[in-house]
């Protein structure tokens, strides 16, 4: 008697959730920002330049497509399992990939030449968008439109092919660290709209000038004398010229020997330390200069301050603290209408027309930039009526109201102080007032006319074609002036007189 046999079908392997178009679509999003990610990184450790924001693509948004994606699959499985217990009779596998179907391995073919495409694209997408965050323009106009008025001063000022990380962020490891923390807070603040208006200065997390400025410029280089003419114009009717073409003392001596002038600041042979009892560094009370060849130093202190600074404020002198806006200049209203009428671009034809326009601009009623060019156009006509360079005066007041006041942003020449010089703001005078003195009475030497520049020539006309070597006493445009007042107790850089 034989036994019957009956054959076992073979066991079926139960097909995995994850086999599905769902989570194969989400697998393809996570390798493309894993090769994205990792491309990223490497172009972040080797690039020459270190920009926080192209950190924010390679550390915040990469990996938060990474995420997705890996959010993807797993959605996709339980989907998948959520619908096979629902249908189980019917059809439990919808979304599953099924390679024995010819129509599905068409799809599959289609789907991996996207996904290869999808990855060569991820690769050029991010090579590019990580440059692209390294840009001056994505700096200056995308993530940082509220930096506007920093952006557009820039374009126009001597660094403007200076690139922005060159500066802001600079080089080394623990540089590029913070700049990156720094980075993040600021998009942070952009994107809730809660920054300051005007953007504060000083900077106070700028990097040392000798770790970026110096990488370029060096105070030993011997620059000798420089010689700088200024173009000035009187608030009087016939729009009076009056230059004063000068020789700055960036250097006294000769090459090779001890650093004097101006740059004695910053020589290798003194310390200069101070303490300023404002945030804006205008009011400095208490300054430190040390020989470093003997070690001896001398405390000047002004007579409204007693004792020590507190802890952590004293600040050693460099290259910003006169060149404090080396690449944001804001031009006060003055000079940018004087500029104006010296390149011939705003009439002199005009009576008055230095005051009438700096007043203009000035309007208290002018709050956005946008209403600004048609109060600027009626004021003006208002003074002049039918003249025939009224019309050419309205376009080049408005390009100067343009480029130099950001009433959005409440920011203009007012709020940002210029250190260089001393006549609109105490610049020099900081230090340099007499009022600064050693407990044995020595005086900080005081600055006068002569002991930053000489003057070669002044006036206008005849007065400036003979230049003297010996440097010329300073004559007050406009009459005599009071010796006790500083230059900036009247000039303000706008409507003169306070």
């Amino acid at each position: 008697m034989s036994e019957t046999h009956e054959t076992q079908p073979p066991a079926v392997t139960p097909r995995s959730h994850f086999n599905n178009w769902i989570s194969a679509l989400g697998a393809v999003l996570a390798v493309g920002a894993l090769f994205s990610f990792a491309l990223l990184v490497w172009m972040d450790l080797t690039g020459s330049n270190k920009n926080p924001y192209g950190g924010i693509f390679t550390y915040l948004v990469a990996p938060a497509f990474l995420i997705a994606g890996l959010v993807i699959i797993f959605f996709g499985a339980w989907a998948q399992r959520r619908w096979a217990i629902k249908h189980a009779a019917t059809m439990p596998d919808k979304w599953r990939l099924d390679f024995s179907s010819p129509a599905q391995r068409r799809l599959l073919v289609l789907f991996g030449i996207g996904g290869v495409g999808f990855l060569l694209l991820s690769a050029f997408g991010s090579y590019q968008t990580f440059h692209y965050a390294e840009s001056n323009q994505f700096c200056g106009q995308v993530c940082h439109s509220a930096m506007n008025p920093e952006f557009s001063t820039y374009q126009r000022g001597a660094h403007a092919r200076v690139d922005c990380v060159q500066c802001h962020v600079g080089s080394g490891a623990t540089a590029f660290i913070q700049a990156k923390l720094n980075g993040t807070r600021q998009l942070i603040s952009f994107t809730l709209d809660n920054y300051n208006r005007p953007i504060p200065t000083p900077v106070h997390n700028l990097r040392p000038a000798r770790e970026t400025c110096e990488k370029c410029h060096w105070p030993e280089k011997f620059h000798g004398n420089v010689d700088i003419t200024y173009d000035h114009y009187l608030s009087n009717r016939r729009n009076d010229a009056h230059s004063i073409r000068m020789l700055m003392h960036v250097n006294a001596g000769r090459p090779g020997g001890p650093i004097g002038g101006i740059h004695w600041h910053v020589s290798p042979d003194n310390q200069v330390e101070y303490y300023a009892a404002d945030e804006k560094r205008q009011d400095i009370v208490w300054m430190r200069v040390t020989n470093k060849k003997d070690g001896t130093s001398r405390i000047f202190r002004n007579e409204t301050f007693k004792g020590e600074p507190p802890a952590g404020t004293v600040r050693e002198m460099d290259c910003m603290d006169c060149h404090n806006r080396p690449a944001h200049v804001f031009p006060t209203a003055n000079d940018a209408v004087e500029r104006s009428m010296a390149h011939g671009t705003l009439s002199t034809n005009l009576p008055n027309i230095k005051r009438t326009a700096v007043q203009a601009m000035l309007q208290e009623d002018i709050t956005t930039g946008a209403e600004a060019p048609a109060k600027i156009a009626d004021f003006l006509k208002s003074k002049y009526k039918d003249h025939a360079d009224v019309p050419a005066a309205v376009a080049e007041v408005q390009k100067i109201y343009a480029a130099t006041i950001f009433p959005e942003r409440k920011a203009d020449w007012r709020v940002y102080p210029n250190h260089i010089g001393h006549k609109d703001w105490p610049g020099c005078f900081r230090c340099h007032d007499d009022k600064h003195k050693t407990a044995a009475g020595e005086t900080v030497r005081a600055s006068d006319c002569t002991s930053c520049h000489s003057i070669l020539a002044q006036g206008k006309g005849a007065d400036l074609a003979t230049i003297t070597a010996s440097g010329l006493e300073f004559k007050h445009p406009g009459g005599e002036y009071d010796e006790e007042l500083k230059c900036y107790d009247c000039h303000n850089g706008g409507i003169q007189g306070k």
